[in-house]
C-alpha cells in the first residue's frame, strides 16, 4: 500500500512581522503565500492574533481573495475571533491558546478544562462548513476531550520534541507517535507542527497517522539566507524522504 499523503501548510505570520517592524507594506505575507504555492505548499495558515502583532485583518481579507489554496486561521477561542472566522469562512479553523503577554504560542489548548467553552464555538464553525482543528498537546485525555467536542481535526504541539535533545527527545517522539496513533483510532485527523526544522522534521514526517505538518517561524528564517522558494522545497522534500521511507519499512 502506498504511503498515505503528507501535507505541508506554511505559516506566513512571520512575513507579518517583519513588516510591521518598521510599518508599510513590504514583506507582504500575501506574496509570501503566493511563493509558497508555487514551491508546493498545500496550504497557508495564518493566525490573526488579538493584540494584531503580525498578521492583520487586511491580511485575511486579502489571503482569502487572492490566495487559491486552503486557508487555515489560527484563532484564539474568543468572540470576536469567532465572528471574523464566521464571516470569512476559510477552509479551517484551528483553536489555539493565547496569551497577550508570550512570544509565540506556549503549549496546548486545554480541551479538557475548556470543555463547555469550547463546545459552542466549535459546532458554530462547523455548522458555517468550517473545518475545526484543535491545537493540543501530545495527551490522550486532550484527544478524547477533542472528539467528544466534536472536533474533526487536532494538531499535536510538537513544541517540547524539538527543544529537547537525546533521550529525551526520544520519550517526546514516542508520545507524539502513541497520541497519533490513537487520533487515528477515535477517527480524528491528526496534524502537527510548532518548532519544526531540517533537523527535527523527519521523525515527525515518518509517523504514517500525521497527516499534515505546520510550519513557518523556521521557514521565515531560512529565507533570510537562502530564500523562501528553496526553504520550502527542501522542507517538502525531507517530509517526502521520511515519509517514503516510513513505508519502505513498514
Amino acid at each position: 500500500m502506498p504511503p498515505r499523503a503528507l501535507r505541508l501548510g506554511v505559516n506566513i505570520d512571520h512575513v507579518a512581522t517583519i513588516r510591521n517592524a518598521r510599518g508599510g507594506r513590504h514583506p507582504d505575507p500575501v506574496r509570501a503565500a503566493r511563493m509558497a504555492a508555487a514551491a508546493g505548499a498545500d496550504g497557508i495558515t495564518a493566525h490573526l492574533r488579538e493584540d494584531r502583532r503580525h498578521i492583520s485583518d487586511a491580511d485575511i481579507d486579502r489571503l482569502m481573495a487572492e490566495i487559491d489554496l486552503p486557508l487555515n486561521l489560527e484563532m484564539a477561542a474568543t468572540e470576536e475571533m469567532l465572528q471574523i472566522a464566521l464571516r470569512h469562512r476559510p477552509h479551517a479553523s484551528c483553536i489555539v491558546p493565547e496569551r497577550r503577554e508570550e512570544r509565540t504560542t506556549e503549549g496546548g489548548l486545554d480541551a479538557v478544562g475548556q470543555f463547555s467553552h469550547l463546545q459552542p464555538m466549535i459546532r458554530q464553525l462547523g455548522d458555517a462548513g468550517i473545518r475545526v482543528s484543535l491545537f493540543i498537546e501530545p495527551a490522550i485525555p486532550q484527544l478524547d476531550a477533542a472528539r467528544a467536542l466534536g472536533a474533526p481535526v487536532v494538531e499535536l504541539h510538537t513544541g517540547r520534541y524539538c527543544e529537547l535533545s537525546g533521550r529525551e527527545r526520544e520519550v517526546e517522539l514516542e508520545r507524539i507517535r502513541a497520541a497519533a496513533a490513537h487520533a487515528e483510532a477515535i477517527g480524528l485527523e491528526c496534524h502537527a507542527g510548532h518548532g519544526l526544522s531540517f533537523e527535527t522534521v523527519a521523525p515527525i514526517a515518518a509517523i504514517p497517522s500525521i497527516v499534515e505538518l505546520n510550519i513557518g517561524h523556521f521557514l521565515i528564517g531560512e529565507a533570510i539566507f537562502g530564500g523562501l522558494d528553496g526553504a520550502i522545497r527542501r522542507m517538502r522534500s525531507l517530509m517526502d524522504e521520511a515519509r517514503g521511507a516510513r513505508a519502505m519499512t513498514a
